[in-house]
């Protein structure tokens, strides 16, 4: 028993010095039980530390996703495209059914609630960049004036899908009155343009990377969306009915308007230039394909002229060591495998449109015109070049076929059409949905995109291949269009057509000689081909108030059928097109858009109880926290 009893003693004393030496520990370390994520960087951290700020902001860049590259693009809710593939949800919008309980597909890129908790990110980085302990004054301005230009960008999204938008330039707490009323359009236009305003200042000097913004781009976008304010949608005695009040609209003073938009165009085509925009006539046909190439290659493809990289001015740039796009969904990087032919084993997502493809004008600028019997007899040949540039159509020369695929094509011809096989059958085109190569991805419209999709023939389009062509979110020609539209309004029409003619000469395309309404006609049609599928075409039609005849037309497709020319039999005369005599069909596709609902979708899913939704992702507590698994920039 004394035995047991020491034991318990000798514990009894051991314990209790166990827990003197821990008091006396807690005592001497007041972080004893304070422990920190070892996956993120609390906010001191990240404020005191410059590479760890930088870190921060490239996380505001993160929301710009895939840019224009997604798989479904802005251009199948217009008449640039049509979606080949259903159940995306997309059909809700271009059939005008959809309503607060059943909403279309919308894009990350400018959804509502994605676009505020981009907002709180910078606001985050507006209110402790001043602030932060780090030294070095130039890296502050730089990642200041690349967060107000991001802010902007963001807000520039809203306003041009929704109108005038609750403007926020603050982290909220908990503590904060989170009922907030919508701005008016007046001066959401304005909070932007003091945004873009304090970037162009804070960035002036500096020399940032490709994808980074930079002073010249927030010039750039200053333009564009002035631009947007001077149009007639956003002026209240011409916007479509119920559109006219101060969430939407100005009311008077729309030449003042017109003229900020174009001296702002001019500050910047005053300051940089484009990919040969200094010519005094037209190039010949094949140069301006090769150039129209070049442009949408934006200087990175091995097969097209790398100067072109002038035309940009700000870009979702791409790395094929950086591939989040690896994971569905497909995003930039295999934007060839989304659009691509599926004779190349690729999925046609985002083809054209027949109405976008007859809008590419004839050589000598005038339209052209299937009631033509000449016209029709080949309506491929002498087009506007960017045509050959921007679409794959019947008998277009592309890249080697697969090797499954080649004895089907030994002539690398894209095959969209149905031809005499000699003994009264047709055989199917290898790239239509009949064709034996993955028919359930062939194309809907008869066309493939072409443009964007690197030419090069060592780039496979498939899931093991990476192409790193980036998008353009604002280029040159955006900027000297911007200035052509403000001329004309202001009745400068000279300088107009002098500018116009910069992007049309590159590309082979003769001088503009039209006036008065013409001339505004050949401009809204210059835009389009020139900006085709860059998500322009649908905010440009409605700010035009053209909806009800363009965007709510129905879908066309073109059919093809080929005869064998007299005395050719062999297989392989079928197979290419230059032995064929075509004739050609227009068919109407079944699709069709609602003028009611395109002539005046502008603002309406803000009315969709969004404003009591974003509250979630405005909210900011005082400690603001990055996370390092997610520090990757986008560029």
């Amino acid at each position: 028993m004394k035995n047991i009893n020491m034991m318990m003693m000798m514990k009894t004393r051991m314990v209790t010095g166990l827990l003197a030496i821990l008091i006396v520990f807690a005592a001497c370390n007041d972080d004893f039980l304070d422990t920190q994520p070892l996956d993120k960087v609390g906010s001191t951290a990240t404020w005191g530390d410059a590479t760890l700020s930088e870190a921060f902001v490239f996380s505001v860049y993160s929301y710009l996703g895939f840019a224009g590259f997604e798989e479904q693009m802005q251009a199948v809710i217009t008449d640039e495209s049509f979606f080949t593939h259903a159940g995306r949800n997309i059909n809700t919008f271009n059939e005008g059914s959809e309503q607060p309980g059943n909403l279309a597909w919308t894009s990350a890129t400018y959804a509502w609630n994605n676009m505020y908790s981009a907002i709180r990110q910078a606001n985050v980085a507006i209110a402790e960049l001043p602030e932060a302990s780090f030294e070095d004054q130039n890296m502050k301005d730089k990642l200041m004036g690349e967060a107000y230009f991001l802010r902007a960008y963001y807000y520039q999204q809203l306003m041009r899908f929704y109108g005038g938008v609750p403007l926020i330039e603050t982290p909220y707490t908990l503590e904060d009155d989170l009922s907030i009323a919508r701005n008016t359009f007046a001066e959401t236009v304005e909070f932007i343009v003091a945004d873009l305003d304090r970037a162009a200042n804070l960035l002036s000097g500096k020399q940032m990377a490709e994808g980074r913004a930079n002073r010249i781009a927030a010039m750039a976008l200053k333009a564009r969306v002035l631009t947007y304010a001077a149009s007639d949608l956003h002026e209240s005695s011409k916007a479509p009915s119920g559109y006219g009040t101060d969430l939407h609209a100005y009311s008077g003073g729309q030449q003042a308007r017109w003229l900020a938009a174009q001296q702002a165009s001019k500050a910047v085509l005053d300051v940089t230039s484009g990919y040969k925009t200094d010519l005094s006539a037209p190039v010949s046909h094949s140069e301006g394909i090769d150039n129209a190439v070049a442009i949408s290659m934006g200087g990175m493809s091995s097969v097209a002229d790398a100067a072109a990289s002038s035309e940009l001015i700000w870009t979702r740039t791409l790395s094929s060591k950086y591939t989040p796009e690896d994971n569905w969904p497909l995003g930039g990087t295999h934007f060839g495998v989304n659009n691509g032919p599926n004779g190349y084993h690729n999925w046609s997502g985002n083809p054209p449109t027949q109405q976008m493809v007859d809008d590419y004008e004839l050589m000598d600028g005038s339209k052209f015109d299937w009631n033509n019997p000449t016209h029709k007899a080949d309506p491929y040949s002498n087009r506007d070049p960017r045509l050959h540039a921007h679409v794959l159509f019947d008998g277009a020369k592309w890249k080697p076929r697969p090797s499954d695929v080649v004895s089907i094509d030994p002539y690398d011809e894209y095959q969209s059409g149905y031809y005499d096989d000699g003994s009264g059958g047709l055989i199917n085109g290898v790239d239509t949905r009949q064709g034996p190569i993955e028919n359930w991805n062939g194309s809907r419209t008869a066309y493939n995109l072409r443009k964007w999709i690197d030419p090069d023939p060592s780039i496979v389009e498939n899931l093991t291949s990476h192409q790193v062509i980036p998008w353009p979110f604002i280029r040159y020609a955006e900027v000297v269009l911007n200035y052509v539209e403000a001329s004309i309004n202001l009745g400068q029409e000279d300088e107009a057509r002098n500018w116009m003619n910069k992007t049309r000469f590159r590309v082979g395309m003769p001088a503009v000689t039209e006036t008065g309404s013409d001339l505004l006609s050949k401009y809204i049609n210059e835009r389009r081909i020139e900006l085709a599928f860059e998500e322009h075409r649908y905010h440009d039609a409605r700010r035009w108030l053209i909806a009800p005849s363009t965007l709510g037309r129905g879908v066309k497709k073109v059919n093809i059928v080929a005869s064998l020319k007299s005395g050719k039999i062999d297989r392989l005369d079928y197979v290419s097109m230059m032995t064929q005599e075509h004739s050609f069909c227009i068919a109407v596709e079944s699709l069709l858009k609602t003028t009611s609902h395109t002539a005046l979708y502008v603002q309406v899913r803000v009315l969709f109880d969004e404003l009591t939704r974003i509250m979630n992702h405005l909210l900011a507590l005082s400690c603001h926290s990055l996370d390092v698994g997610n520090m990757s920039p986008v560029f």
